[in-house]
């Protein structure tokens, strides 16, 4: 997990496809007929849409901070970040909204760079739990905040497609550092902002 891009040779590309074409045939269909001829090309290119994740290092997108903001000294949060994800277990679509804050010391940082970071760890295999907390961790170790909250909401295909088959389940997870741990008034402030309060 670098977060450098790689080159991939004709040959592993060549590996890969086969892979796909192996289980197709594994799941009891024809590789080689029309509707599936082209479809381990496909896959092994949503592939590296869906885990691109792994090429990026989602710490130098915070690293561009601005320190002049007029005094600003409240919650920066930005709510409702949609992402798509997969579950390291089966490989099924993880799909949630995050909602990211935190109490700047001394720096801030573009809006647009928080949905990156969550970006950029969702497209990888994950679990939510690992998720929440590498998205705190990266916003605590690079924006050295007063505090960091961090609370996704998510449902999974492996568990409402598969295994039990339990459709509208949302699973929540949260990871509050700082003074969102420490202080009761200042999460119960965030967890209102959120709208989860």
């Amino acid at each position: 997990m670098s977060g450098q891009p790689r080159d991939r040779s004709d040959e592993e590309r060549a590996r890969a496809k086969e892979a796909v074409r192996e289980l197709i045939k594994w799941i009891g269909d024809d590789p080689d007929r029309e509707g599936l001829s082209d479809t381990p090309r496909r896959v092994v290119d949503a592939f590296l849409e869906y885990f691109r994740g792994y090429e990026q290092c989602p710490e130098t997108y915070l690293t561009r901070t601005f320190e002049q903001v007029g005094g600003y000294d409240e919650i920066v949060l930005l709510r409702e970040i949609p992402f798509h994800s997969h579950c390291e277990h089966h490989m099924a679509p993880i799909i949630g909204k995050a909602h990211v804050a935190y109490l700047p010391r001394n720096k801030v940082v573009g809006i647009s760079k928080l949905a990156r970071v969550v970006h950029a760890y969702a497209k990888r295999l994950q679990v939510q739990e690992r998720l929440t907390a590498e998205i705190a961790d990266c916003i605590q170790k690079v924006l050295e905040p007063v505090g960091v909250a961090v609370i996704i909401e998510a449902t999974h295909a492996c568990m409402t497609c598969r295994g039990v088959e339990t459709p509208g389940v949302v699973m929540t997870t949260s990871r509050m550092m700082g003074v969102f741990r420490d202080d009761e008034k200042s999460r119960q402030e965030v967890m209102r902002l959120i709208g989860l309060s």
